[in-house]
């Protein structure tokens, strides 16, 4: 990893004054091209290449910091940071001092098995993506001493002229000393959705990211144009890299379940040594067992209660919510944020490229007497005319008004449409692209146009004058076309061009029809006409375009809604997940797009002018009623999501662009677009999105809440069967009587459960009313009250039968205390087999055909772990380590009895308890 060189801190032999070009400032747009160049003290023939070497070693490489890479060696520690881990660690050292080697021999192998699991599945989880990181291009062109030259864009510094063209990727945050028609799209950095328009003019020092006309910044790419910018930023210090840093200082929360599992641990873990304690006290003072014996009674009490299986099963739980969520196209790069999905309460999502497709499409066109709409959506040129209260398909070919509009959005456009690899795709401004396609669909064809109308000059469109001109040749005299914001190009206009007349123009009239597409959250353009028989000089200046227009009418378009997008917002809703609109786009676009996608509970909107005068506190009230906040900067989407968990929601963010990383990384789910998205967005996400679709979301969000039913259900399995084991031991110490289960059985017990029957509820399918329920409570206990009393229900009826079995081979069949041990340990075995069928559904009866045969992980398991007990029983060698014999048929049939009995008790108690649930309703 390369590393950043320090800043020294200034001393008194710092007498030296700093370079200009090493002096700092936040105000390049302010200043004019030839101030900008002073201050750097370079010309527009570039940096000599001594000098730029002696930047360099100053500046360092232009390059956004990375993250550290984590060393396997740290990732498989990792796996040992649990307090139940580290108790079964501590037995294992303490049987050792005691010198009863199989006993911390098998404690440590189990601990190596679980630790080997969790670090392999979490291995394959972080392998899941390859986030590319360079934001950066890798190679620039720069003019250095005079000549042009391609570098790499890693040896940028401040000082460097770039030149930059149409397809470009900025390389580092650039002053524009030229610019021809530039325009470039910043939508990853400021959230625009179209493309900006840039000068070489100055702009007010307090103009806003996305206002800074003047400049071009790293990581945006140029769409149209060309222009020689003066580097001024590089590496960290660009837009990009002060995002990249904001990043880095960004607290990242805990999962509910890591936070919830901890929580159980550790009162696990205080319950397990208190009682562990208390069981080997009573027995030396009560009993006078010796300390030795019942120390190895408090070990064996330990590992017989600690559920060591549960951080495994709960890790591969997760690795198999992974691989289901990678066929749906959501790809999972840390496995806690799997089941964190079934918690979400909000989804902030942002609007262009993930709730719509970015891609401008017409949609309405306005002329003075009538008004068309046209069908079709995104690039293809696919699509009908017809008027808005008629849908039946009109020729436009028979409106002289509409082909003169349309002819003349033709000529005055730089777009062009082409088709690669059956995509259609716009080479230009997308919004001149929709104009093109709409023309395309009226049947015109715009090379052939633009060759017979040939353009004689230009006045390129800037923000301040709002327009864009073009002089054509046409009928044999030359014709001024121009294009721009509709109120710009009524105040140029003195009346409206039709066949049926040129008529006067009722401003009055026109500024209700732009009202109207303004609302039905349309981006709407004027275009209008006149002829320039008086224009000797074809080069065009603003003074011949802005009086004496004939207005041809208005352009409505919109960036369509993704394909599934309804679908999809009306499945959270169900669900009980309230989707939030974060945009930088204006707030009437927002609000209308909103709607049309049905987010129903959209009244207002907040912008980030708003949002800076709101304390935190208001901001947390607003954050819960509000759906659509506009014109958002990245410090507005962190303070979003941050008042949102303030006020104990869990929310999901998705993005594409680097300015969403902060708000990405606090999110709970940090949700990133995959094609779309920027390499920052990826890296600060928990989820990428492959196909950038929103309604992967709700088929991950489905699979998250299925996760974390099974591991609850796994939880409420294995914590009885351990809970009983350990009862097991402790009953007898306290009753003064022989052990029915030693701590080396109470292991096997324990492994065998953990890894084949504990690992069946992690393939259970999803309940029918998954996606009806609300978001659970995330800060509800994990072990409910329910949970507790399912615990202690289930472990009475284990240690039930684990006595009956232990003392009627004992006692009445006059068995040795080894064979009415092998009996006790088949019974706890068997029992837990039993229950497994029991704890498919919490609170749902499981004595139906479904509930019994449906799952064939239950039965395989029931299977295998049969298989082993028989191995356990009659096998010599393993007889030899855990003390078993083997057992008449006749007791397998008893047992066998005892576990079907164990199973009808508990489907009686979920009968006479049906209020003893705790998941959530509809």
């Amino acid at each position: 990893m390369r590393r950043w060189p320090r800043a020294s801190a200034p001393t008194s032999r710092d007498t030296k004054p700093k370079p200009p070009w090493q002096a700092p400032t936040d105000k390049w747009h302010a200043l004019d091209a030839e101030q900008a160049l002073a201050r750097l003290t370079t010309t527009t023939s570039g940096l000599a290449e001594d000098e730029a070497g002696r930047r360099l070693a100053c500046h360092g490489p232009n390059l956004l910091q990375r993250a550290a890479f984590r060393p396997w060696w740290q990732r498989l520690l990792a796996q040992f940071n649990n307090i139940l881990i580290l108790i079964l660690i501590a037995a294992a050292l303490a049987s050792l001092g005691m010198r009863h080697y199989p006993d911390a021999g098998a404690i440590l192998a189990v601990v190596l098995v679980i630790a080997l699991i969790g670090f392999f599945q979490e291995g394959k989880a972080e392998q899941a993506i390859e986030s590319i990181r360079n934001m950066l291009t890798l190679r620039a062109n720069v003019v250095r001493g005079g000549q042009r030259a391609l570098i790499s864009a890693e040896a940028l510094v401040p000082g460097d002229i770039v030149m930059v063209e149409s397809g470009d990727r900025i390389p580092a945050d650039l002053r524009l000393v030229q610019a021809s028609q530039l325009r470039a799209d910043e939508a990853a950095l400021t959230g625009e959705s179209v493309p900006v328009d840039k000068q070489v003019a100055p702009v007010p020092g307090d103009a806003v990211l996305a206002d800074r006309y003047s400049m071009a910044f790293a990581g945006t790419i140029v769409v149209q144009g060309t222009a020689l910018g003066l580097v001024v930023a590089t590496g960290r210090t660009t837009q990009i890299g002060r995002i990249s840093e904001m990043l880095r200082g960004v607290e990242k929360l805990r999962t509910p379940l890591l936070r919830q599992l901890d929580h159980a641990g550790r009162v696990l873990a205080a319950v397990i040594l208190s009682a562990a304690v208390f069981m080997a006290l009573f027995g030396i003072m009560v009993h006078g067992y010796p300390a030795s014996e019942m120390f190895m009674a408090a070990v064996g009490l330990a590992v017989a209660a600690i559920p060591e299986g549960l951080p495994a099963i709960v890790t591969i739980a997760l690795a198999l919510g992974v691989q289901a969520m990678a066929g749906k196209n959501a790809i999972i790069r840390r496995l806690p944020a799997v089941e964190t999905l079934g918690s979400i309460s909000t989804i902030f999502t942002d609007k262009t490229g993930t709730l719509t497709r970015n891609e401008m499409t017409v949609r309405t066109i306005r002329l003075p007497n009538r008004e068309y709409a046209v069908t079709g959506t995104g690039f293809a040129p696919e699509g009908r005319f017809h008027t808005p209260d008629a849908p039946e398909p009109l020729d436009p070919t028979r409106d002289s008004d509409l082909l003169n509009l349309l002819k003349a959005s033709i000529l005055c456009n730089d777009a062009e449409l082409a088709k690669a690899q059956e995509q259609w795709q716009i080479h230009g401004d997308p919004t001149e692209g929709a104009m093109v396609v709409a023309a395309i669909k009226a049947g015109l064809d715009p090379p052939t146009l633009r060759r017979h109308h040939p353009r004689f000059s230009t006045i390129p469109f800037e923000s301040e004058r709002r327009y864009m001109g073009t002089l054509h040749a046409v009928d044999g005299h030359r014709r001024l076309i121009v294009k721009g914001a509709p109120d710009r190009l009524l105040e140029m206009c003195i009346g409206f061009r039709s066949v049926d007349g040129d008529g006067p123009l009722n401003a009055e009239t026109w500024h209700e029809h732009i009202q109207a597409l303004s609302e039905q959250g349309l981006r709407v353009l004027a275009l209008a006409e006149r002829d320039v028989a008086d224009l000797d000089d074809p080069q065009l200046e603003e003074g011949h375009a802005e009086n004496g227009l004939m207005l041809l009418g208005l352009v409505g378009m919109y960036d369509p809604p993704r394909d599934d997008v309804v679908e999809a917002v009306a499945q959270c809703l169900s669900a009980g997940i309230r989707p939030v609109m974060i945009t930088g786009d204006h707030a009437g676009t927002a609000l209308a797009i909103a709607r049309q996608i049905g987010f129903v509970h959209t009244r207002r909107v907040l912008t980030g002018s708003d949002m800076d005068c709101m304390s935190d506190a208001d901001l947390a009230n607003c954050v819960m009623e509000v759906d659509v906040f506009a014109r958002s900067t990245p410090e507005h989407k962190l303070r979003l999501v941050e008042a949102l968990q303030a006020c104990g929601g869990v929310c999901a963010m998705t993005g594409d662009g680097v300015n969403d990383g902060p708000a990405l990384k606090r999110a709970d789910v940090g949700v990133a677009m995959g094609i779309q998205g920027t390499d920052a967005a990826k890296d600060a996400a928990e989820m990428v999105l492959a196909d950038d679709n929103f309604a992967s979301i709700v088929s991950a969000i489905r699979e998250g809440r299925k996760v974390y039913d099974n591991i609850r259900k796994t939880i409420a399995f294995l914590l009885p069967t351990n809970v009983g084991q350990g009862l097991s031991i402790m009953v007898a110490v306290l009753a003064g009587i022989t052990l029915p289960v030693t701590p080396l059985q109470a292991l096997w017990v324990n492994m065998v459960v953990a890894v084949t029957l504990g690992l069946a509820l992690a393939f259970e399918p999803p309940e029918a009313d998954i996606m009806r329920r609300r978001p659970r409570d995330p800060s509800a206990p994990l072990l409910d009250g329910f949970m507790l009393w399912r615990v202690v229900f289930v472990s009475l009826l284990l240690v039930t039968g684990v006595f009956a079995i232990f003392t009627w081979i004992m006692v009445y069949e006059g068995g040795s205390e080894a064979l009415a041990r092998t009996g006790a340990v088949n019974m706890l075995v068997m029992g837990s087999a039993g229950y497994l069928i029991n704890s498919r559904f919490l609170t749902r009866s499981a004595l139906s055909l479904q509930g019994l045969f449906s799952s064939a992980s239950v039965w395989l398991t029931i299977f295998l772990v049969t298989g082993l007990q028989v191995a356990w029983t009659y096998t010599p060698f393993l007889q030899g380590i855990f003390g078993s014999e083997g057992l008449p048929l006749s007791y397998w049939g008893v047992i066998l009895g005892a576990s079907i009995v164990l199973f009808l008790i508990v489907e009686l108690e979920k009968t006479l308890l049906p209020d003893s649930t705790v998941e959530p309703g509809p």
